[in-house]
């Protein structure tokens, strides 16, 4: 089976967001690509909320859905109690309708699971079977101490989720039945893929999807509706605590958010809380503010109090709760441990060869120079990712191929102050320093004239070959404008080398012809002489002459 988040290589830029999101920074990037580390991976669905791309894809079950309708099985749908927030329709009945019409065979609300895991939290408490008590209803949550928090598992609830309770009791009232939870939960779907009680979790981003398929439209309403069940308030920041009966001796607070449950973490591996009860989601904003709520982070507030006037004070009629144990064990792996100078080599390597250029910018998606360091020794990332040091390589780069040139290069702003001038064009101008003319007007080594005209004609560049009379330089000069970055280039090559011997080389032809000129004329001053003396004609030996004299000429 595919593994519930994926990546598409071909939408995938450097853009590094999902790392900067990702709290475990599971994700690892290479080949040009943030490929999410599955093993390290809780399934918040940070990164696909976050990506600008669409480059992260959540697998779909809806075709293991509709395969198990069609082939006749009977399907039940355990809907998670979000959907009001979400969906903003007037009541849980209009959802029924609508899913039966899609071919559920019965829907039920999954806060009724959620009404036995608080009676489950209230029995521990009240027992004192633990006196710090972590909710386990966040599967997030749950992943995230069994991967990376060993120390807080003796915490962590040992009851079933909410989904999980509630698809076990559909399944002990009807074994046949194939539990399909739907919520607005990415982590839901790695959940079912192990577990023995729902056979499949849909997003409600499928939901809508199948809806459109079905050309189904719920009908809205201003008004919401409920019956008033206590449960209902789990999908919202407190809901658990709500939704649980206070036991005298536990103090309860409510923790929402990945790094706000992982500072809380920090407070408790000290070892001196007790007589707590912590109710742990990792959304801010809990459940209704799930990767896969459609107007997410848009309507925090509105799906709160959608949930609030949803829920009430009475409870489910789901008697007592039969056993709904289970275990969370460690199954994060065994990490390399790098020591301070293994970090500090790879630091110099990144071009941190002080305290002082460690920016701890975050470009690269990591908090700290140092944790980026660490993420390059595990694999995870390259040295490139580093913004400052790609921009300070690329300079460097530069400045070594202008300055070590042998064309004179000027850089210009767009109101022609010289902003960059190379060693060659100092030496040209017969300069003493860049800074004589850095930050003036090129007036004071050039005629601007011709640098106005290509800002005003918007040319990209011109070129031609003139003296510079004050230098006695003879010059190709080529003439870029950049509009974009609003910059003017001009490179110069000296060529008074190739232009005075090109003039000595003319100057000699001239003379060479004149005195062939001159040999000639003689010659046949001779010729007709010695031919008036045999009495021949000259005519002849005059044309022959003649064309030596032009050919000599052309030359």
């Amino acid at each position: 089976m595919l593994e519930v988040l994926n990546l598409n290589k071909n939408n995938c830029t450097d853009c590094y967001k999902c790392i900067r999101t990702c709290s475990v920074k599971a994700i690892t990037y290479a080949n040009n690509t943030a490929e999410i580390i599955h093993d390290e991976c809780i399934l918040c669905g940070s990164c696909f909320v976050v990506c600008p791309q669409k480059a992260k894809q959540i697998r779909s079950d809806l075709p293991r859905v509709k395969s198990a309708i069609e082939s006749g099985r009977r399907v039940v749908c355990s809907l998670a109690p979000s959907f009001i927030a979400d969906f903003r329709i007037e009541s849980f009945q209009v959802m029924v309708d609508a899913l039966l019409s899609l071919g559920f065979d019965a829907v039920e609300e999954t806060a009724i699971g959620a009404q036995m895991v608080s009676d489950e939290y209230a029995r521990i408490m009240t027992n004192k079977e633990q006196r710090v008590l972590i909710s386990s209803c966040c599967p997030t949550i749950n992943l995230l101490i069994e991967k990376y928090y060993p120390t807080m598992l003796p915490y962590l609830a040992k009851v079933l989720t909410p989904m999980q309770a509630h698809c076990k009791a559909i399944k002990e009232h009807d074994p046949e039945a194939y539990t399909v939870f739907i919520g607005p939960c990415i982590s839901k779907k790695g959940e079912a893929d192990g577990s023995e009680y729902t056979d499949v979790a849909l997003t409600y981003d499928e939901l809508r999807q199948w809806f459109t398929e079905e050309n189904i439209e719920l009908p809205r309403s201003r008004t919401e509706v409920g019956n008033g069940m206590r449960a209902r308030f789990y999908p919202a920041t407190g809901g658990i605590l709500k939704a649980t009966d206070r036991i005298e001796g536990y103090r309860r607070v409510a923790i929402d958010g990945i790094d706000n449950c992982r500072a809380v973490f920090t407070e408790l591996e000290s070892g001196t809380m007790s007589d707590v009860f912590i109710e742990m989601s990792a959304c801010e904003g809990s459940c209704i503010n799930g990767p896969c709520i459609r107007e997410h982070q848009e309507r925090r507030l509105k799906g709160a109090l959608r949930v609030d006037t949803y829920a009430g004070d009475r409870r489910f009629d789901c008697g007592t709760p039969d056993d709904l144990k289970t275990t969370y064990r460690f199954s994060g792996g065994q990490h390399i441990k790098f020591g301070s100078e293994a970090i500090t080599d790879m630091l110099y390597k990144m071009g941190k060869t002080s305290v002082d250029k460690e920016f701890n910018c975050g470009s690269c998606g990591y908090p700290t120079c140092r944790d980026k360091a660490l993420a390059i020794l595990e694999g995870k990332a390259k040295i490139e990712m580093c913004l400052p040091f790609l921009k300070e390589k690329a300079e460097n780069f530069s400045d070594t191929i202008i300055n070590n040139t042998p064309n004179a290069i000027i850089v210009m702003d767009e109101d022609l102050i010289v902003q960059q001038i190379n060693r060659a064009a100092i030496k040209m101008f017969r300069l003493t320093d860049a800074s004589d003319v850095l930050h003036d007007h090129i007036v004071r080594i050039l005629n601007p004239s011709d640098y106005q005209n290509i800002i005003t004609t918007a040319l990209h560049s011109t070129s031609r070959s003139h003296y510079l009379a004050e230098y006695q330089r003879y010059v190709d000069e080529t003439v870029l404008y950049d509009r974009q970055y609003h910059i003017v280039i001009t490179i110069l090559r000296d060529v008074t080398e190739q232009e005075t011997l090109r003039g000595q080389d003319t100057a000699l032809r001239v003379h060479t012809i004149e005195i062939a000129d001159k040999v000639i004329d003689k010659q046949m001053r001779v010729v007709q002489e010695i031919a008036s003396l045999l009495g021949e004609t000259t005519a002849e030996t005059k044309i022959a002459l003649t064309k030596l004299k032009d050919a000599m000429g052309h030359e």
